[in-house]
């Protein structure tokens, strides 16, 4: 039967903390109209929910709140759904539920490069709501309709005012609250290219990161008072939009840091308190309009000294991206200055291409078993699933659903969740796929890139060859690809994408999932096939191939132009779209040039 283990219990997303099965089973129909109760003195936890289903009284909820009997509601969908995929019946059964996490969240970056369409983030929400996830951001750099700052946003295709009163509408209907989103220090370089905005930069020429060298500003000068009153003007016409009293301002990756105005102050008085002293006022800002700031928290967290200085109300965000990422460490820092925060691991979608389902599961749940024990002096207030999209956001939507599913169940009860059967509960819930297999087929797609036996830092070999076909292949984080191993992975990347052909889903965005796939298939093997070919001329330069060879990967990478720009379409908005083209024309070029 679909949808239930081999001990016979329901597949369920997130798994309920006590599921206690009773005899017998009753129609799914029988369970439409439940009875519920919400009475906190019967269930203590907030957000918490007890569904009974009997044989002589169909569905019973007593809920601590209304979010608890909704969750409850989402719980007996998912049953009704296991029913339709099996043979109808629900077995009665007794749950006991409520979360790890008060605040479970995903934050979905629209600034590089894709705004979705408004269908988009509607559906988003609605998966938000069936997997018991209650916070969106959208991360903004550029992309919202300021309407005194038309020049940054012309070409973006932004969030209209109205279309965010609009989803913040939408998610407060599924006890979801949308935050505002605004980076604010770092990260602002589409606005700094502008002008108008050239004097606000920390600096005008190139600056160093921990990658390289950049060639343009990032970074507002936080020395400059006139830094503070572009911010005050952005969340004038921001905030009113917002109905949660919650606003992250960002302010991670600030590496112009010191390297051009402020470079005397950080001599004087040190880089960390230079940047604290800007943060304070941001938040000055923040308060003054009513709302609680969030903040990326990497910086402050290499001024450690500092951190017992921050204002009570914050809450800073401790990100990482790696599976090893030390959230032990950084969340005991916070939680022993006595601040709420969040814990913010990811999807490892972008720079991947068609994911890294390892990385993914082991960074979910690191950062789900750290920030619930919050070090040694308590637990976090939070948990928010970031799904970037540097480098062009090529990588299609889906590959984000097993992030978002398998952070959703471990920060609702880890103990229940920790090993679940991630591709069995993304068959149901997700793809709704009778046939079993597209759950399967992503997390194997995104496993594939592990058989190249090249481990890489916030990327996939895969996704950085095609990004850049003439990259240095002799270095020593390239020792172990080789021949044999790239085409092992073509060969697994193969088998992913025909196990997605047998799917058969209950989605009416099924077909559009197929093309998905098959597009991120695609490009990883036309990565694979390119690393493959340089690899049997030793580390020959993609120009340097032979004539026929180059032409046939031209011709591959303009047919990827093409499903880039049609399965694009069917999900986001124009704007934005030609940058993202410009890195796979570029890829293109070596092969023509």
């Amino acid at each position: 039967m679909r949808g239930m283990t081999a001990t016979h219990l329901p597949i369920l997303l997130p798994r309920p903390r006590l599921l206690r099965l009773t005899r017998g089973s009753v129609p799914a129909a029988a369970t439409f109209l439940p009875e519920v109760r919400v009475d906190p003195s019967a269930v203590p936890h907030p957000q918490g929910y007890h569904l009974q289903i009997s044989a002589k009284g169909g569905a019973r909820i007593t809920a601590h709140d209304e979010a608890g009997a909704f969750y409850a509601r989402q719980t007996l969908v998912q049953l009704q759904r296991v029913a339709e995929l099996g043979d109808g019946a629900i077995p009665c059964l007794h749950i006991e539920d409520h979360p790890d996490f008060a605040k479970r969240g995903i934050m979905l970056d629209i600034s590089r490069d894709k705004v979705p369409t408004m269908p988009t983030l509607r559906r988003l929400v609605d998966m938000m709501a069936g997997l018991k996830l209650n916070e969106l951001q959208l991360y903004t750099e550029h992309t919202f309709a300021y309407w005194q700052h038309r020049e940054v946003w012309a070409d973006a295709s932004p969030m209209m005012p109205d279309e965010v009163r609009e989803l913040d509408r939408y998610c407060r209907a599924r006890h979801i609250e949308l935050v505002a989103n605004q980076n604010s220090f770092g990260h602002m370089e589409r606005w700094l290219k502008h002008r108008r905005y050239k004097p606000l930069a920390e600096t005008t020429g190139a600056i160093q990161t921990p990658w390289g060298t950049r060639s343009q500003a990032t970074c507002l000068c936080p020395v400059e008072p006139r830094s503070l009153d572009l911010l005050a003007g952005l969340y004038d016409e921001l905030l009113p939009c917002f109905s949660s009293g919650l606003f992250n301002v960002g302010c991670d990756e600030t590496w112009d840091l010191g390297q051009g105005r402020s470079k005397a102050a950080c001599e004087r008085d040190g880089k960390g308190r230079v940047y604290l002293d800007f943060l304070l006022q941001i938040h000055k800002l923040v308060s003054a309009r009513g709302k609680r700031m969030q903040f990326w928290g990497d910086i402050i967290l290499h001024h450690r000294e500092l951190i017992a200085e921050l204002p009570r109300d914050v809450i800073p965000l401790a990100w990482g991206y790696e599976a090893d990422h030390p959230f032990e460490k950084e969340c005991g820092l916070f939680a022993e200055a006595g601040l709420s925060f969040y814990v913010c691991p990811g999807t490892s979608s972008w720079n991947s291409l068609g994911g890294r389902t390892g990385n993914a599961m082991g960074n979910l749940l690191a950062a789900a078993k750290h920030g619930k024990s919050g070090g040694k002096s308590g637990g976090g207030g939070g948990y928010l699933i970031t799904d970037w999209g540097d480098n062009g956001h090529l990588q299609p939507w889906p590959v984000s659903f097993l992030g978002y599913a398998y952070g959703a169940a471990v920060s609702w009860c880890l103990e229940t969740n920790e090993d679940i059967d991630i591709a069995a509960a993304l068959d149901t819930h997700i793809f709704v796929d009778e046939a079993g297999a597209m759950g399967k087929a992503w997390c194997d797609l995104g496993a594939a890139h592990e058989a190249t036996g090249i481990t890489l830092r916030n990327q996939s070999a895969l996704s950085t060859l095609l990004l850049d076909p003439a990259c240095d292949m002799t270095g020593e984080r390239w020792q172990g690809g080789t021949i044999e191993s790239f085409g092992k992975a073509k060969k697994r990347i193969g088998e992913a994408t025909l196990t997605a052909s047998k799917a058969t889903q209950r989605r009416d965005d099924g077909e559009l999932i197929n093309e998905e796939i098959h597009y991120a298939g695609a490009m990883m093997i036309l990565a694979c096939d390119l690393a493959i070919e340089r690899l049997k001329r030793k580390g020959k330069l993609p120009g340097k191939l032979p004539q026929r060879t180059r032409k046939q990967f031209a011709n591959n990478l303009r047919d990827i132009l093409t499903l880039h720009r049609h399965t694009w379409l069917c999900r986001n908005r124009p704007g934005g779209m030609t940058d993202s083209a410009a890195r796979l024309q570029k890829a293109f070029q070596c092969f023509t040039t």
